[in-house]
């Protein structure tokens, strides 16, 4: 069993706390994906459940043995990491059968045929004889996946593994180490600043910002109902637009925008004064605005102008100014079909339903209200 459990781990490197009381628990065979930017402690963290880094407090369980003074190779789990380090001088053959060697219970036969058996799963058994630096960056990082396959661990540690792969080459690599993941049934930490590979290839996804745990649950969950403002901006390509504004008597008041909230959206955030309207890209309606349109528009429309559309051949991504204002900043980002031909200085009528709308603590961050979403699970922070 390759369940995990991390109790309020902290890690510091002197006076700079890298990962702050971090709980989490991961559940046997699970493919659970650490997200966050650059220096969030992401990493730390899993050099911590690797033991290549000891913790300052805190407990990790692995299969329910405490690991805290357990050296890496007696913790029955194998790693990936960034950079493959495979060893040059050695043969694939020989990289991959390195990882047998220490342990019990295999014949130098056995040892062989496990290699050979790995190797054709992956599709290298003819480069079983050739070395690193014979290879692609795609045969490497497979390589580097064989030698830890053969082992059989308890639990996989992935470490950015696809970074240094083209795009072509990372979405098929992605599906790969899906469809290993899944045969196998290995619980699996997969670290990623990706949020594409967090996307599409978590169980659940726990995002980190700053050493702290932001939230943990399944994509879908984080994409429509964010714990917060990060994981909102943190979740979704293009990001979510945020608009900051006040409350008051049911009303959000923009720079730029009113927007009176309906019953449902008063519930939850009256008692707020400072909030952020948050509104995903392509839930922001856009249709082309005739002569007199503004006197027709409802409360939940408003009259803008195209400044920029960047093609991106399935979607166009249009950045709406509000009318007259061609020095404001981007107020909105929408997204359209891409047969869609808006032009820059077109106006629009730009429509949102209350439905779609998420809003924000100005001052916290917590989300007050998330979109209407139906879940079997309910959202963990």
């Amino acid at each position: 069993m390759g369940e995990i459990e991390i109790d309020n781990l902290t890690k510091r490197f002197g006076s700079t706390t890298a990962v702050d009381g971090l709980s989490l628990d991961i559940e046997d065979g699970e493919f659970l994906v650490l997200v966050g930017p650059s220096g969030c402690g992401k990493s730390t963290t899993l050099r911590c459940l690797a033991g290549l880094e000891s913790e300052s407090s805190g407990d990790i369980y692995i299969a329910g043995d405490h690991m805290n003074y357990r050296v890496p190779q007696n913790r029955d789990i194998a790693m990936v990491f960034q950079d493959y380090a495979l060893y040059p001088h050695m043969t694939v053959r020989q990289n991959m059968r390195f990882g047998l060697e220490e342990e019990e219970g295999y014949t130098a036969e056995e040892r062989d045929e496990r290699v050979e058996e790995i190797g054709e799963m992956l599709g290298i058994a003819n480069l079983l004889d050739r070395k690193p630096d014979e290879l692609s960056g795609g045969q490497q990082q497979r390589v580097a996946l064989g030698r830890a396959i053969v082992r059989d661990p308890e639990v996989f540690l992935m470490d950015e593994p696809l970074s240094n792969l083209d795009a072509k080459l990372r979405a098929q690599m992605r599906t790969e180490l899906q469809r290993l993941q899944n045969r196998f049934g290995v619980t699996t930490v997969y670290v990623t600043h990706n949020q594409t590979e967090a996307m599409t290839m978590g169980d659940r996804i726990a995002v980190m910002n700053d050493g702290e745990l932001q939230q943990v649950g399944e994509p879908l969950e984080l994409y429509h109902a964010p714990a917060n403002r990060f994981v909102a901006g943190f979740i979704g390509e293009p990001m979510m637009n945020f608009l900051e504004g006040t409350y008051d008597d049911g009303v959000y008041r923009g720079e730029h925008i009113e927007y009176p909230f309906d019953e449902q959206i008063r519930e939850h955030v009256d008692g707020a004064s400072e909030v952020v309207l948050g509104v995903r890209p392509e839930d922001v309606e856009l249709h082309p605005a005739r002569d007199g349109a503004e006197a027709t528009l409802d409360d939940h429309q408003f009259l803008m102008e195209v400044a920029v559309v960047e093609p991106h051949g399935n979607q166009n991504i249009v950045y709406l100014n509000p009318v007259d204002e061609t020095g404001t900043e981007t107020l909105l980002q929408a997204v359209v079909g891409g047969t869609d031909d808006p032009q820059p200085g077109m106006r629009v009528i730009v429509g949102i339903d209350p439905e779609t709308v998420h809003v924000f603590d100005a001052r916290t961050g917590e989300a007050l209200h998330n979109r209407r979403f139906e879940s079997e699970r309910e959202v963990t922070v």
